[in-house]
């Protein structure tokens, strides 16, 4: 016979304090769970959302190992399997071998999408085994997910931490984490059609550089790895009247479809007043500042105007900048150095501060750069060091044809690519100014 405590004879004390208890577990796995929905529903990455799903119900249901199977267009098979717990010696073993197309118990879940809990995967009916080096596993917890009222796929736990089968209350939590992954896929679904989209009207926005005859032009723009493929990146040059190459590269600040806009407005009001009549580069800008200013809530934006004219000893590049980063003046003979003159203020703060204009010979042959910020800049090390390796990578590249040399300075670009990205480069003709222009 147990002893009676003489304190609480009738047990009525232990049942209270178990019922604390377990309303305690209660307690900490519902706090546990809206901390994983908050989780879950942070990320707008599609496949950082499945692989957090993955890790955050293992950690509610205190599983081993976990993975989330995404049906195919057809719905009987699966055509994405995301994995997590796997250490890397598991994973070496099953190198070569494909991952599960709904087979087995797994196909069990897809033809059957009611929660699923197997104490003996091998004992199970619809079990067909686990391919060579597949780790063992037991246990399994498996609850279809649901977006917008269609099964999107199936969330497979296996095997718990303390070797027990998973329970009622492991397939409840798992079951609301389910629903809430259901919302969180779609969100991300919703915010990737988004993204593409404004990056394909963004891609519209930006001009197909026309025929700069006798110079030769190439650009390139790359969206930022992050929050949105839009910003506020843009570019043009053309052939003027006067037979000058004029070529402009800015930066709106922001990365929204405003900012977008924002870019258009500004380049087609700015090409309209470069065929207007000849200015130097500073009234230019000062004069885009006060038009777009006065018909439109243009945000803070940069901007570099160059002009390339022919002179009397071949070629100058006459040019001024709105707060932007100076041009880099690439030569036939590989060498590279950055135009440093004094900048003038951004566009949108005061059009009524003036801003300087540069000049500066140009041999024939040369190439002039200009870029965006999002190049060069890391926040991991000063702006200089991300300059200076640009410098490099445009002189051990300079031979290069001219839309090789802008696609090498975008791919191999030395910032941290967390900022959309432009590149124009202008070459002047190999021959002299007057007669390149003859």
């Amino acid at each position: 016979m147990d002893p009676v405590d003489p304190v609480d004879p009738d047990g009525r004390l232990e049942g209270v304090a178990l019922q604390l208890r377990a309303l305690a577990r209660a307690r900490d796995r519902l706090q546990g769970l809206l901390s994983a929905v908050l989780a879950i529903g942070g990320d707008l990455e599609l496949p950082v959302v499945l692989h957090r799903i993955v890790t955050t119900a293992m950690d509610l249901a205190g599983a081993r190992y976990g993975a989330l199977g995404v049906l195919g267009p057809t719905g009987d098979r699966l055509e994405q399997f995301v994995t997590a717990g796997l250490t890397g010696e598991e994973r070496a073993a099953l190198a070569g071998i494909d991952f599960p197309h709904g087979r087995g118990v797994l196909g069990h879940l897809i033809r059957h999408p009611e929660p699923l809990r197997v104490d003996d995967i091998p004992s199970h009916p619809a079990s067909v085994g686990f391919p060579p080096g597949h780790p063992p596993m037991r246990t399994l917890l498996g609850v279809a997910i649901t977006v917008r009222g269609e099964i999107y796929g199936d969330l497979y736990l296996s095997e718990r931490a303390d070797g027990r089968p998973f329970d009622e209350d492991d397939e409840e939590i798992v079951r609301a984490l389910a629903g809430a992954a259901g919302i969180a896929i779609e969100n991300a679904r919703l915010f990737g059609y988004m993204r593409d989209s404004a990056e394909q009207f963004q891609r519209l926005l930006l001009p197909t550089l026309p025929d700069l005859a006798p110079f030769s032009g190439a650009a390139v723009y790359r969206t930022a790895a992050e929050p949105a493929g839009v910003g506020g990146d843009w570019y043009d040059a053309a052939v003027l009247p006067d037979r000058a190459c004029v070529a402009v590269i800015g930066d709106v600040v922001g990365h929204d479809l405003q900012a977008a806009a924002a870019m258009a407005q500004a380049r087609n009001m700015l090409r309209a007043l470069l065929f207007d009549r000849r200015t130097p580069p500073s009234s230019v800008l000062t004069q885009l500042d006060r038009t777009v200013g006065a018909i439109t809530d243009l945000p803070v934006t940069t901007a570099c105007l160059a002009r390339i004219e022919p002179s009397a000893d071949g070629w100058s590049l006459h040019w001024s900048t709105a707060g932007h980063l100076p041009p880099l003046l690439v030569t036939p003979d590989g060498r590279a150095r950055y135009l440093d003159a004094e900048p003038g203020i951004p566009l949108g703060v005061d059009p009524d501060l003036h801003r300087p204009d540069h000049t500066r010979p140009l041999p024939a042959g040369a190439t002039v750069v200009l870029f965006t910020d999002g190049l060069v800049e890391d926040p991991a090390r000063p702006i200089d060091e991300g300059l200076d390796a640009l410098a490099a990578l445009a002189a051990a590249h300079a031979t290069l044809p001219l839309d090789d040399l802008v696609h090498v300075l975008a791919d191999r670009h030395p910032s941290d690519g967390h900022d959309d990205m432009a590149v124009l480069a202008i070459r002047l003709p190999a021959e002299d100014g007057p007669a390149g222009l003859a």
